[in-house]
């Protein structure tokens, strides 16, 4: 076949324009493109198209994902900030309590202060005024004794005898109303 289109080649005897191919390079290529056409049409096509589709699905889902995260964790922000105030005001609340707490301890430690204070005081006033009545019996039985030591030195008589010290008071008691008598 080849010598057949040589031969024609050179019936034609025109000079072929370098432009414009031969007819039998039309219809070989036609046929050629048409074959790798199909081929690539009914085989590498939809291979190419599944992949596409399976790389969109993969970028949706991944996005829906992505998304879906986004969600959660703007979701836990909005929470952790709600605890983190919720937090923050039980803890303003727990420290004002601790502040009134601390008042009505301190209020408290001085009332009993105060009641121990005044416990004292009138613990002390009853030991001083105990004290001073015991001074005074102290002092009137040594003064007693004493007065009657005098006495009895200058009547001239021991007074050891409480009879007879009431007797000797009682006649130095007539003689001083006999005296302030007569005069």
């Amino acid at each position: 076949m080849l010598n057949a289109l040589v031969v024609y080649a050179a019936q034609e005897g025109e000079a072929p324009n370098p432009l414009l191919p031969a007819w039998y390079d039309i219809i070989w290529s036609a046929v050629c493109f048409v074959i790798i056409l199909f081929v690539f049409w009914r085989i590498a096509l939809p291979q190419m198209k599944d992949m596409l589709d399976q790389r969109a699905a993969a970028i949706e889902g991944n996005i829906a994902k992505a998304d879906d995260a986004q969600r959660k964790a703007e979701a836990a922000l909005v929470e952790y900030t709600s605890q983190l105030a919720e937090a923050r005001k039980e803890a303003g609340e727990i420290r004002d309590a601790a502040r009134e707490d601390g008042k009505k301890i301190v209020a408290e430690a001085k009332d009993a202060a105060a009641v121990e204070a005044s416990r004292l005081t009138a613990a002390a006033h009853s030991q001083i005024e105990a004290e001073r009545q015991s001074a005074l019996v102290s002092l009137r039985s040594e003064v007693g004794t004493l007065a009657l030591d005098l006495a009895g030195g200058v009547i001239g008589e021991a007074l050891s005898d409480d009879a007879k010290a009431q007797g000797v008071v009682d006649r130095f008691l007539a003689e001083l109303e006999a005296s302030e008598a007569a005069r």
